[in-house]
């Protein structure tokens, strides 16, 4: 592997999990506009189909064994997204960010629990650590605590997103391409929208040029260009570099809560942050259990 291609790689996994940091930076926005999070969720969806459909260089045939884990795998994938963008109204951005990124973990407990892979100390020592950098940022500082349904509903979406990597990982969607995959996660998890939406009509109108510009960034920014990117990083630099640096996704969207949202940064906060960062981190060199989902990982991070 020559200097400059490695290189390459490094930058595209940099920019990959900057750019899906993100989100809350183009969400809070919308939210302060008066759009609810179906709508918001249901354009982010559309564009990104629209997206899709227009640089199709693939068939999306579907073999009929592949129908039902899409539907099944599809409304994980939009309740993941749901339950995340729910939880921006009750917690802070940043810190929802964070405790998202332990899916990795959850992957290694399911992996345990009901594939029978063996946990090494090391993946119980990450799962302690994440669990202990959790309870620091719910404790808070003095005597505040985070909101307990905020918490709820981003764990909800980590673990199901946990449950869709695992789904994928042993189903007959193993070895389908990441663009079809997504391509389906979203047309098939995008009816949990269309239902609460009263059959779209109950769906708000963008309201403003302003919102137009943070759903155009949305759809593409912390989707589409983090895919190519993650996609040349695997290439240039291997799965497991392009996981240690999705580190860089909690940190970019605690970046800009801080600095534009006013969220608080306290030290037991940074503590807590950095414990999860840390045991992912270990998770994701980790290898007894971790080989057989690393990859998809990285595969699919970003296509949420």
């Amino acid at each position: 592997m020559n200097i400059n291609n490695r290189a390459k790689g490094f930058v595209c996994g940099s920019v990959a999990a900057a750019t899906y940091g993100m989100n809350p930076l183009f969400t809070l926005p919308l939210y302060q506009e008066g759009m609810s999070v179906d709508s918001v969720l249901f354009y982010r969806y559309g564009f990104i189909l629209g997206i899709m459909l227009k640089l199709q260089g693939q068939s999306f045939a579907l073999k009929r064994n592949e129908i039902l884990p899409l539907i099944v795998g599809g409304l994980l994938f939009s309740a993941s997204s749901f339950f995340l963008y729910i939880s921006y109204k009750h917690m802070d951005a940043g810190i929802a960010s964070t405790i998202l990124f332990v899916y990795p973990v959850m992957v290694a407990v399911i992996m345990f629990l009901f594939f029978h892979e063996k946990v090494s100390l090391l993946t119980t020592f990450c799962i302690l650590l994440a669990l202990s950098g959790i309870a620091l940022l719910y404790k808070g500082d003095g005597d505040e605590t985070l909101s307990l349904f905020g918490m709820l509903l981003v764990i909800l979406s980590s673990l199901s997103y946990a449950i869709y990597i695992v789904g994928v990982n042993h189903s007959s969607l193993k070895t389908m391409s990441t663009g079809k995959l997504t391509f389906y996660a979203l047309l098939f998890g995008s009816s949990i929208y269309i239902v609460r939406l009263n059959f779209c009509t109950e769906l708000q109108m963008i309201p403003s040029p302003s919102a137009w510009v943070n759903i155009l960034a949305m759809a593409s920014l912390p989707t589409v260009i983090s895919l190519l990117c993650t996609a040349i990083a695997i290439h240039s630099i291997g799965s497991t570099p392009t996981a240690i640096l999705g580190a860089l996704e909690p940190v970019t969207a605690l970046f800009f809560g801080v600095m534009i949202f006013g969220e608080q940064l306290t030290p037991r906060i940074i503590m807590g942050i950095l414990m999860i960062l840390v045991a992912v981190t270990f998770i994701a060199v980790g290898k007894p259990m971790m080989m057989k989902v690393n990859h998809l990982f990285v595969r699919l991070r970003h296509s949420r």
